[in-house]
């Protein structure tokens, strides 16, 4: 299983970011897939997750400013952030769930491998 992030980088207050996760090793189609971040000296957090029939759900920080999807045809999982604040920076993680698991999937305990993050940072 490989799982590959990218499209981080720095933003101001207010603006947007996309980032994508590059899926590999398993058939992804067949699985949720989850986004959560960390930031310094801070738990890992849920932010978002999208089942294999498309449903989500998020984290309440989040919602109704980021959008989670999927494209099952190129093993790709997506992150659109906007009105991004500074509390959104941190390292943000794309995670696939362990087999059998049940949604919605908001727990870490949910999943079982990770990719290696993507530095998201927030800043004027």
């Amino acid at each position: 299983v490989q799982l590959v992030e990218s499209g981080g980088g720095s933003v101001q207050p207010g603006g947007s970011l996309r980032l994508s996760c590059a899926a590999s090793g398993f058939t992804f189609a067949t699985y949720h897939m989850g986004w959560f971040r960390q930031a310094p000296r801070q738990e890992r957090e849920f932010i978002a997750a999208i089942a294999y029939s498309g449903d989500t759900i998020y984290a309440d920080s989040v919602k109704d400013r980021f959008t989670i999807s999927r494209d099952n045809a190129k093993n790709a999982m997506y992150l659109q952030m906007n009105s991004l604040k500074p509390e959104d920076t941190a390292v943000y993680y794309c995670t696939k769930t362990r087999d059998g698991t049940r949604w919605p999937n908001a727990r870490r305990d949910d999943y079982d491998y990770w990719g290696q993050g993507t530095q998201v940072t927030v800043s004027s």
